[in-house]
Formats: C-alpha cells, structure tokens, sequence
C-alpha cells in the first residue's frame, strides 16, 4: 500500500509543479520545482521509495525518448549531424578520460576505475533536463536541434563506457579491442532493432487496417508499445535500448509520412502523448528529489572513504566536478566548431563567420543531465564479487545527483543571459518553406476538388449538376484565396501576417461563440448530448487547426 501512496503522492505533485512555476513570482525551471516537491514528498513518507533502477529505465525512459526521436526535426538532425556525432560520442569519450582522471586524483580513495565510471555516467546530456531548460530560455532552433539530437544519442554512449568501467572494477580486467567491438555492437543492433520494431509493427497494422478496418483504441495501444518492445528486444540481444527507443521513434515519423493514419487519430494520438510526456518527465524528477534525501545522508556518513571527514569537502567536490564538466565540454565545443569550420573552407565552401563565443559557451552551459544519470548510476552493484563492498559506491551516487542539480541551476540562471538576442545562420527560409508547402497543397487541393466535381456530375440531372457547380465553387474559393494573396504587385508580407493574426483571432471567436451557443442549447434540451458532443467534437478540431 505505501507503493501505492507514493506513486500518488508524486503523481499529485507533477500537478502542483505546472501550477506552481505559473504562480510563483520568480522564474523557476519546471524540474527544480518538481526536486523540491519530491523531497517534500521523502520528509512526508519518511524515507525514500526504494526505487529499482531497471524498472525506473523500462516504464519511464522507452517512451520518452521515442517521443523525442519522434518529434525531433529530421532536417535539422541530418544537416548538423557531425556537430552532433561529435557531441555525442567523441566529447562522451573526451570527458570520460579527463573527467575520470581527475576524479581519482582529487579522491585518491576511489579506484581509477570506478572513477571512470562516474565520469562516465555523468557524461550525457539528458533530453528531458534540455527541453525543460528550453521551455525557459529561447533557444535558437539550430542550437535546439543540436542539444536534442546530442542528447538522444549520448546516452547509450555514456551507459556503454559506464558498463564497461563497472565491468572493470567487478573483474579487474579492461580490454580496449573488446569494448571497441562492444560498443559497435551495442550501437549498430539497438539501431536496427528500433528501426525494425516499427516497420514491422506499422506494416502489421496497415494490413489488420486493410482487412479489417481501423480500431482507433487498439492503434492507439500500439503506437504506446512500440518503445517498450523496441527497448526489451534491444536489451535481449544485449544491444541499447535506448538507441532502439529512439531509432523508433525516428523510423516512426517516416511511417507517418506515408499518410495512411487519420487525422482524427493523430489528433488523438498527439493529445494521448503530450499527456504522457508531462507525466512521465514530472516522474522523472519528483524521483530525483525523493531520492536526495536518502542520497545525501549515505554520502555524508561514508565520508571517510574519500580521506576527508568533514562533510563540506564535498561540496568541494561537487563544485571542481561540475566546472571540470563545463570546462571540458567547452574545449570540445570549441575545437569541434574550428575543425568543422577548416574543414568547410577546405572543401571551399562558404560558411562565413567562426561562431561567436556566445553560442560556444552557451551550447557549454546547455549540457544538462538529468534522470538517466541518476537510473544510471543507482545500477552500481552493492558488493564486489569477492563479497567486499563495492568502493565508494555512496559517494559516487551523491556526487552524480549532485552534478545533476547543479547542472540544472547552472542552466537556468546562465542560458537565458547567454541566448538572449542570439542567433544562428540557416534557419532564415523557414517561412518560405511554409509559404510554399501552404501553396502547393492548395493547389493540390483545388485539382482534386475539380476531379470530385467530375466524377460528382457524371449521369446527374441539370438541378444536381448546378448543386456540385456551386458547392465545388465555395470549397475552391476557400484555397483560390490562399493562392492569390501573395500574388498583387504591392503585396506587404507583413501586412499578410498581421491579417492572417486578425483572421485567426476573428475565427476563434466565431468558433467559441458557436460552441458556447451548443452548450447553451444541451442545457436547455433543445438538443441531446449526442448531438452536442458530434457537433462540439467538430469545432474542437477546428480550434485545435487554428492554433498550430
């Protein structure tokens, strides 16, 4: 039962916190509201949930990272990909090596390997902690699409290097061949896996559609499953699950392509979703916070370990690792950006400018981690194989929540400054974009009503035939308008917008006074409930049209 309490106890506070950031009266990134209602959660129960690691990474971490995979823009993960390898791996690799050094020769008590593995779990980025910090700061959406894409492949680079520095303290062995044939393995598998867990799962689906008709609530279940049988697959032919969770994810936004879901169950489908994500990325952080309690304690009473007995040395410590981590990845930012920059002027291209320091250090700062190192770094095992506590097995942990924390405070307070005004190059031609998908669709649309006409009037009498006439003449003009806006001599693209604003804002009035209208009607029973719902259903998904 105390389970049980706990789970709505955090669920409960993932409400409170999107409540609470809206009403506090300064600006607080959502996750640290949620820490702190976990640790108020830990003082109300005594003590924190034991958690289990690897059922924390199979409910929670599967679907949110095929969302992210999902949702991610593909053009921009394609166009900046070596930014993004980079990040993802070499720096991964980079900040194991100095990082873990540096570790072990600040606490001489902690075995080399074992600081390997702290550097190591603290490595990657979390893209949860980066989209919550991005909801605060205004990001310029090239440098967004890095910090996602970095932080959806980092992981299973981090865990990789992590398992194996585990692996070298249980053992005392470290074969560098081996874990280089591991890790392609781990990698290039989880890939496959998640690509071929949704063409399958889709191509499956389309044909029960075909033979047997769309069932809305099972496709819906479906789609929820993916992650999850993506990630057990991975993980049974000891590949990354995380790299298959997001590899479905992306495979999943080609399967959407295709155009064979309704629009009403992406709609649906999108609502369901953006719940989970709220949810689940509210759990992620209210455990964090219920942890720290429990945390901290351990930490401060196995203090002797690190030769230090008093418990401010670790604020020492958590302060010389986290400026280690943003000077480390400033270095590989920096060099990452020259090399990039050599290599396209090499190639003779033509890439202006070398990147200001603003977005250096701001793209340093952004490296945020989150939950995924704190599941990450709980999985230490408790004892050697020898039956010898594991070493500084507390330590580690503490110092891995406390990276955690710091990173997400660091970025709150220091990118909002860093990003304010700035901007990167190649995002200029989105509206273009825009404005030609928008004209080619009406174009599109205005030849498949002329064909639906024709076949409409076919063998109709001369009453019919104007019927289709007019009512084929009102649905063209609807995208005639469209096409010809842009198309005066004089045309003011500003004044294009400003009356797009002034149509969408008169639209959703007319909108919410027929569905108040409805309403009003239902109360009076002048219509049934059955009616109100179909035709209120309608407007809704109007609604939803106008505000994307």
């Amino acid at each position: 039962m105390h389970t049980i309490e706990v789970v709505l106890a955090m669920l409960v506070a993932v409400v409170a916190s999107g409540y609470l950031v809206r009403v506090l009266p300064f600006s607080l990134p959502l996750p640290l509201v949620q820490i702190a209602l976990g640790a108020v959660i830990s003082g109300v129960f005594n003590r924190g949930h034991d958690l289990d690691p690897d059922m924390f990474f199979l409910l929670l971490l599967p679907p949110l990272l095929f969302l992210d995979g999902w949702r991610i823009p593909k053009q921009g993960l394609f166009r900046d990909k070596g930014a993004i390898l980079e990040l993802a791996f070499g720096l991964v690799v980079f900040t194991v090596i100095g990082a873990g050094l540096l570790i072990h020769w600040m606490i001489p008590a902690m075995p080399l390997a074992v600081a390997f593995a702290l550097a190591a779990i603290i490595s990657p980025t979390d893209p949860v902690a980066v989209g919550a910090i991005a909801s605060k700061a205004p990001i310029p959406k090239r440098l967004m699409h890095i910090l996602e894409g970095e932080s959806l492949l980092n992981d299973a680079s981090g865990l990789v290097c992590f398992r194996f520095a585990v692996a070298a303290v249980m053992t005392g062995t470290f074969s560098l061949a081996n874990a280089s044939v591991t890790f392609l393995w781990v990698a290039a598998a989880g890939l496959a896996v998640g690509v071929a867990v949704t063409f399958g799962v889709s191509t499956f689906q389309r044909w029960l559609w075909r033979r047997f008709g769309e069932e809305p609530g099972a496709a819906m279940l479906v789609n929820l499953l993916i992650p999850f049988a993506a990630y057990l697959l991975a993980e049974e032919i000891e590949a990354s699950g995380i790299l298959a969770a997001v590899a479905a994810g992306i495979t999943m936004s080609y399967v959407e392509m295709s155009g064979r879901v309704s629009g009403s169950m992406r709609v649906q489908r999108s609502a369901v979703w953006n719940m989970l994500q709220f949810t689940f990325n509210g759990i992620m952080f209210v455990l964090l916070g219920e942890q720290l309690p429990g945390i901290v304690e351990r930490a401060v009473t196995t203090m002797g370990e690190s030769g230090h007995h008093s418990p401010w040395w670790l604020l020492i410590y958590v302060l010389v690792i986290n400026l280690v981590l943003v000077a480390l990845r400033l270095l590989w930012v920096w060099l990452s950006l020259r090399w990039n920059l050599l290599r396209a002027r090499r190639r003779g291209q033509k890439h202006g400018e070398a990147p200001g320091w603003r977005i250096v250090v701001a793209t340093s700062v952004a490296g945020v981690r989150g939950a995924i190192t704190l599941a990450g770094v709980l999985t230490l095992p408790l004892f050697l194989p020898s039956g010898d506590p594991f070493p500084a097995r507390d330590l580690v942990i503490f110092l891995a929540a406390a990276v955690i924390l710091f990173s997400l405070v660091t970025a709150s307070i220091a990118l909002p400054q860093l990003v304010k005004g700035l901007q990167l190059p190649a995002d200029s031609g989105e509206r273009k974009e825009e404005d030609l998908a928008r004209k080619l669709a009406s174009k599109a649309a205005l030849s498949g009503v002329e064909r639906m006409r024709q076949q409409l009037v076919q063998n109709q009498t001369t009453e019919n035939v104007q019927l289709y006439n007019d009512a084929a003449s009102r649905v063209s003009l609807l995208y005639q308008r469209y096409l010809e806006k842009d198309n005066g001599p004089d045309v003011d693209p500003e004044k294009v917008r400003r009356m797009e604003r002034g149509y969408r804002k008169l639209r959703g009035a007319g909108l919410v006074a027929e569905r108040e209208e409805l309403f009003r009607l239902t109360r009076r029973g002048v219509i049934s409930d059955e009616i109100s719902r179909k035709l209120i259903r309608n407007l809704d998904l109007l609604e939803s049209r106008q505000r994307e």
